[in-house]
């Protein structure tokens, strides 16, 4: 055994099931595959079905909405539409006089400005200027009565009033025929208005093309002299202030003694820099004579005569002194040679030794007196620099001082006089502007010029005759196919074996024709089986030609061939409800089969209905019940056939007050085990499984079940819930039959393409002729 989400390899056609459950399939009787999804052929197919299904559906959709948009638009009014069209430009800005700090004009764009204009277009107030001077308000199109009346619309600007029920009502009017668009990525507006008279719809576009313009220069206009007048105002004010700010900057230069123009001219400002300058170059002369104090102060004559000659070069004084003492420092030198000559040559006691030693004390003596006035004179000037120094640095603060006093008087100076030019430059730039008013309202030009006047359109726009038309026969043909779809599914029950596959998961065994569809000829027939129960009931027998015993034929093929292993001998045959055909299905398969010349039992195992026995004409016999219950023997109870030698019988016999136990006890479990080896198959006709648990019961104990439909009838939550009621008992499930299809259903229709090519002909005349013999009656209708 295998549990698993199967369906049969065989299926043709197959959909994936909407609720897949576990399967339990006998591998000896069935062989299943993965479902797989529908090819786009098959859907196509289905979808033409739905639509020849639902043809009369479409047509009627198409047909009602398409006359009735037809009658309403050959009785409506024609409507005539008038359009004209204006560009706005962008305002002159040299008229405006809009300039940045450079005095180049300013490129000023605001997209709202044209959405702007466009609501003005709309706005009442144009509205009403136009009905007034069109007198709209006596047309009969916008409430009028055609004549003028005492008590008629005032339309004037006083007229829109939110309690004024007339204005309302005529602006309503005005405005729904009004259209004002803005043509895309351009400054143009197109202006339509749609009227009955073609005439009077170019007349309201002109109309109001050439009130918008000519209100839109008188308020421009208006706008000028508005800023002209406010202007005349500012400048009084202005002027004021202007004198008033003069008047406190004069009063505060004389109280602080600012005698320059500003501060780079101010006397306290120059004398601190002459200050600042003097010191830093006494600090410089201080420090040189410093440095040369110092080196004279070190005693080292060559140092003292070239610092003493360099101060004296630097200051600009006379030199004598420093040149003394070099000629001293000379002296000095040329003596100690000629002492050192002298004493190498003739010894120390040479008498000019001695001699020459006395004049170098003596110039050494001389020297010393040099050093020490050359000390004194660099010492006087070092210190008359350091005073100056002092003095100049003394001063330099005080001027600092005065200085930042007037920095403090400087900066409320600066607020009074930066004041005095604001007001100044303000004051005469509005004296300017106040003067180009007057003449700048008089010159600016109109940014606003027609570009199409509307003229009286040749043909009206609406009723759009070709459009509505096309509209219609769209509308309709989606309608009805929408109706068509939404009725199939509504629809539900079962009508096509594909249904059949894809609901339940299951394959399709077949289908068991309702009659057969006659051909467009207008001396054929159509075949009324259901005028005779035991035509339909052993139609495999009566009119084995036929197309009704051709399926069967094709239903014992199922039964055998698709079998892995050894046919089934036991043949379970149940239904979801009453009524869908299973007890037809167990006889006509247990003829076919008997047919073949095998050795064939029909067991009528419905013990609470029983119906072979009258179908079969056999009596109240004895039957299973009898030998479930042990009151009579087995071979007793089966009857051999009429029909075919070798079909053979076991009637339900007297209904059981428990046929429920009975069917499942052992005793039937024992019965089926001994007729397995008597017969070549077992065709055991059951309750419905929703009805009563007989058939479930017997299920189990069966080689292979064939759940019977009926075309139409059986409803889709009647198949899934019979499916699952068998096998949750691991019921062997071969497949679906499909029982009572209607041929002439357009559900079929390519069915009989196939058929009508190779065996409509055939099927019918051997119907006819087997209906002739079996003294059926054959009802005469049209194709």
């Amino acid at each position: 055994m295998y549990s698993g989400t199967l369906m049969p390899a065989n299926a043709q056609g197959l959909r994936e099931s909407p609720d897949p459950l576990p399967v339990e399939v006998n591998r000896t009787t069935q062989h299943y595959a993965y479902p797989v999804l529908p090819s786009q052929d098959s859907v196509l197919r289905e979808y033409l079905r739905v639509l020849i299904k639902r043809k009369w559906i479409v047509i009627s959709s198409v047909t009602v909405i398409f006359g009735v948009v037809a009658i309403a638009t050959l009785k409506s009014i024609p409507i005539y539409d008038a359009s004209g069209s204006i560009a706005i430009n962008k305002s002159d800005p040299a008229l405006l006089n809009i300039k940045d700090s450079a005095n180049a004009p300013i490129e000023y764009y605001d997209p709202a400005d044209l959405d702007t204009e466009v609501r003005i277009l709309k706005s009442d107030l144009l509205a009403l200027q136009v009905i007034r001077q069109l007198n709209l308000d006596k047309r009969p199109e916008f409430g009028g009565k055609g004549e003028s009346s005492g008590n008629s619309l005032a339309l004037t600007t006083d007229a829109l009033q939110p309690d004024s029920e007339q204005t309302t009502a005529l602006l309503s009017a005005f405005k729904g025929n009004l259209r004002v668009a803005l043509q895309p990525d351009s400054r143009v507006v197109d202006i339509h208005f749609r009227s009955p008279d073609r005439q009077l719809a170019a007349h309201v576009v002109n109309a109001l093309t050439s009130t918008y313009i000519e209100q839109n220069f008188k308020t421009r206009f208006e706008s000028t002299m508005q800023a002209s007048d406010w202007l005349s105002k500012q400048l009084v004010d202005l002027q004021l202030k202007v004198e008033t700010s003069q008047e406190k900057l004069v009063k505060y230069q004389k109280e602080h003694g600012i005698l320059g123009i500003d501060e780079k001219q101010n006397i306290i400002t120059s004398k601190l820099d002459e200050l600042n300058k003097e010191l830093t170059a006494a600090e410089s002369d201080r420090m040189q004579k410093e440095s040369v104090y110092r080196l004279v102060q070190s005693g080292d004559p060559d140092t003292a005569a070239s610092a003493a000659l360099s101060a004296a070069g630097t200051a600009g004084t006379n030199s004598s002194t420093s040149g003394l003492l070099e000629k001293l420092r000379e002296q000095q030198a040329d003596i100690r040679i000629q002492t050192a000559q002298l004493s190498t040559q003739f010894g120390p006691s040479y008498p000019r030794l001695a001699q020459l030693n006395n004049q170098l004390k003596e110039v050494e003596a001389q020297t010393q007196v040099e050093m020490k006035k050359i000390t004194s004179r660099v010492r006087s000037d070092y210190l008359a620099s350091l005073q100056r120094e002092n003095m100049l640095r003394d001063a330099l603060d005080r001027q600092k001082q005065q200085a930042n006093r007037l920095n403090e008087s400087a900066i409320d100076y600066s607020l009074l006089k930066r004041d005095v030019e604001t007001n100044r430059t303000l004051y005469e730039g509005l004296l300017e502007k106040l003067k180009e008013a007057g003449v700048t309202a008089g010159l600016r030009s109109n940014n606003i010029r027609n570009v199409d006047i509307a003229r009286a359109p040749r043909s009206p726009a609406e009723p759009n005759v070709p459009r509505n038309l096309s509209f219609a026969l769209a509308l309709g043909i989606t309608t009805g196919i929408g109706l068509a779809f939404l009725l199939e599914g509504i629809d539900n029950t079962v009508r096509t074996p594909e249904q059949a596959e894809a609901i339940s998961g299951l394959p399709s065994l077949g289908m068991i024709p309702l009659g057969s569809k006659s051909s467009s000829d207008s001396k054929s027939k159509r075949l009324s089986l259901a005028s005779s129960r035991e035509v339909v009931e052993l139609v495999t027998q009566s009119r084995p030609q036929s197309q009704m015993a051709e399926s069967y034929r094709a239903l014992r093929t199922s039964l055998l061939l698709t079998s892995l292993g050894a046919p089934p001998k036991i043949i379970l045959i149940t239904s979801a409800l009453p009524q869908e055909g299973k007890t037809t299905t167990s006889i006509n398969t247990a003829v076919v089969l008997a047919q073949k010349g095998t050795r064939v039992l029909l067991i009528d195992a419905d013990l609470r209905r029983p119906s072979i026995h009258k179908t079969l004409g056999m009596g109240p016999k004895i039957g299973l019940s009898n030998v479930l219950t042990g009151n009579a023997p087995l071979q007793q109870a089966i009857v051999r056939s009429n029909v075919l030698p070798s079909l053979f019988v076991l009637p339900a016999g007297p209904p059981p007050p428990n046929p429920a136990e009975l069917v499942a006890s052992s005793n039937m479990r024992d019965v089926l085990a001994e007729l397995r080896d008597q017969y070549d198959h077992i065709i055991v006709d059951t309750p419905p499984t929703l009805s009563v648990t007989d058939a479930v019961v017997m299920s189990t104990r069966a080689d292979t079940v064939v759940l019977v439909i009926r075309s139409g009838q059986t409803t889709k939550q009647a198949l899934r819930r019979s499916r699952d009621i068998l096998m949750q008992v691991n019921s062997r499930i071969s497949g679906v039959l499909l029982n009572a299809v209607d041929l002439n259903s357009p559900d079929y229709y390519y069915y009989y393409e196939y058929q009508g090519k190779y065996g409509q002909r055939y099927y019918q005349e051997d119907e006819v002729k087997d209906l002739e013999e079996s003294g059926a009656q054959v009802t005469q209708t049209s194709a």
